[in-house]
């Protein structure tokens, strides 16, 4: 019987909808340097690193300027998304009082996490941070740093949520299951059922239920959330 006792979050997309927020701030201070419009697609097509690797990609010439401006117009704008998730606040209460130990691992760069964690109030659930490298994605080395940290914790009793397809990939690298979360508007839910992740949620409540079941016993099964309308 496999029992969940650790849950390692990804942020974007999965614990508040910070995705339009990032974009915008990624316009605002690269667009005036570069003299030109960005396309929704162009800035997402460069995801992978932290935000100072999408910047080197969309403007390097003018990296340092573009940096302290992105971080700048992030935190200006954040009331763009000024809470997490309905349900995701309670979830992490929730987790907390039944010793479920709580990381997180994101592609976002050291300060954006902290402006976001800061302002939903969450940074005191998790017991370890991994953020992004410039250099690309480095979600499954993230993975395996919680994983060592947490060493008396089986990697079979570990799980990943995260939103994206390549975080089921990182998962599977990482050796761990991987639920999928599509309960934000920019998720893409058959992109991600195509992964074959372990789980696949669209609400925060269908995952919240399943929880309250996983950390008392049953085994990981083929579950997807019947709450989809």
């Amino acid at each position: 019987m496999t029992i969940i006792r650790g849950i390692i979050f990804d942020l974007d997309g999965t614990l508040g909808d910070t995705l339009p927020l990032c974009i915008r701030a990624f316009r605002q201070s690269i667009e005036p340097l570069a003299a030109r419009t960005l396309s929704d697609a162009e800035i997402v097509a460069s995801f992978g690193p932290s935000e100072e690797g999408t910047i080197r990609l969309l403007i390097q010439e003018h990296y340092e300027q573009a940096l302290a401006g992105y971080l700048q117009h992030y935190a200006a704008m954040h009331d763009l998304c000024p809470a997490p998730f309905p349900g995701i606040l309670p979830l992490l209460q929730f987790l907390e009082r039944k010793n479920v130990r709580i990381a997180m691992v994101t592609g976002k760069g050291p300060h954006s996490t902290a402006i976001t964690l800061e302002r939903f109030g969450l940074r005191t659930f998790f017991t370890q941070v991994e953020t992004g490298s410039p250099s690309g994605p480095v979600k499954a080395a993230g993975i395996a740093a919680v994983l060592a940290s947490w060493s008396d914790i089986p990697p079979a009793q570990v799980i990943y949520v995260g939103n994206a397809p390549s975080d089921i990939t990182a998962s599977r690298q990482a050796g761990i299951a991987v639920v999928a979360a599509a309960w934000a508007p920019t998720a893409e839910p058959e992109r991600l059922l195509a992964m074959q992740p372990d789980e696949l949620f669209y609400t925060v409540a269908g995952f919240r239920t399943w929880m309250e079941v996983m950390i008392t016993a049953p085994p990981l099964s083929a579950h997807k959330d019947s709450s989809h309308p």
